[in-house]
């Protein structure tokens, strides 16, 4: 197995990363989480508007082999052309991270960054069975709309839904209004409206739902973007998640059930994003 390091490809086997890493003593940084199928990164440009997002908001400097669209693509590439090939496409991860030390004031706008990758598993299964979090809530800050900051809410959440023997779990705000999932964006369909959270809940502006979001005006479709209550959700004709991996209807929530069928919306939701996810 390979891995790309500040550009560098190099063997997985004994990596190993030089020391101070502000990544790893501050949290001083961001991740995104891409998809490679077809000689392409899915939803490139929404990957890398987040990106850019997070950088500006920690005052970072994004790497020029990352900075633009073809950059992206051909750094991307360059991994894969050296992994294993994969039928199914590939998962890649790239972590982001302040260079220098310092303590908690940085001394540098400059970033390290390291890539890796495995084979892309797709999960489309439907959610059988979702409850509330109990346990935490999101953390609406200034960077709560990018991966890694607030990782330590969704390894709880993820406890608290394994421990209550749940499929999935909505994590709601500190003013209670639904939020996301563990590891996806949630949303909601009624009628010909689909309704999502607005980023002041705190979740993660995941890329796969702002795709959806820029597709569904030219075909009639309303999008709202609010803060809704749970008891809203819950009164909708069908729920779903989505992130990288897929689009996952919800099939219950704290016991209420939704549509058994697939919901013509939902289906409808599906046919554009395999129509456009490369675009």
């Amino acid at each position: 197995m390979m891995l790309l390091y500040n550009g560098h490809l190099l063997p997985e086997a004994g990596f190993s990363l030089p020391m101070p890493n502000r990544g790893l003593f501050f949290n001083d940084g961001f991740f995104e989480t891409m998809v490679w199928t077809n000689e392409q990164v899915q939803y490139a440009r929404f990957h890398l508007a987040r990106m850019h997002r997070a950088a500006a908001a920690l005052k970072l400097e994004v790497p020029a082999a990352l900075a633009t669209t073809a950059a992206l693509q051909a750094t991307v590439r360059h991994l894969v052309a050296a992994s294993a090939p994969s039928t199914t496409g590939h998962r890649v991860r790239l972590q982001l991270w302040r260079s220098g030390g310092g303590l908690y004031t940085p001394t540098t706008t400059a970033a390290e960054w390291l890539m890796t990758q495995q084979p892309f598993q797709v999960m489309e299964a439907p959610v059988r069975h979702c409850g509330i979090a109990q346990s935490v809530h999101t953390q609406p800050s200034p960077i709560s709309f990018c991966k890694g900051p607030n990782a330590l809410t969704y390894v709880l959440a993820a406890q608290e839904r394994q421990q209550r023997g749940l499929d999935e779990l909505v994590i709601v705000s500190p003013d209670d209004f639904v939020a996301e999932t563990v590891a996806a964006s949630i949303a909601w369909i009624k009628g010909n409206t689909v309704y999502s959270p607005a980023e002041s809940t705190g979740c993660v502006a995941g890329s796969r739902l702002a795709h959806l979001r820029a597709a569904v005006g030219p075909v009639g479709l309303n999008w709202e973007l609010g803060n809704f209550r749970p008891e809203e959700m819950l009164q909708a004709e069908a729920v779903f998640t989505a992130n990288i991996a897929g689009i996952r209807a919800v099939a219950q929530i704290e016991g209420v059930d939704f549509l058994p069928e697939p919901h013509p919306v939902l289906q409808q939701l599906r046919a554009l994003d395999n129509r456009s996810k490369l675009a």
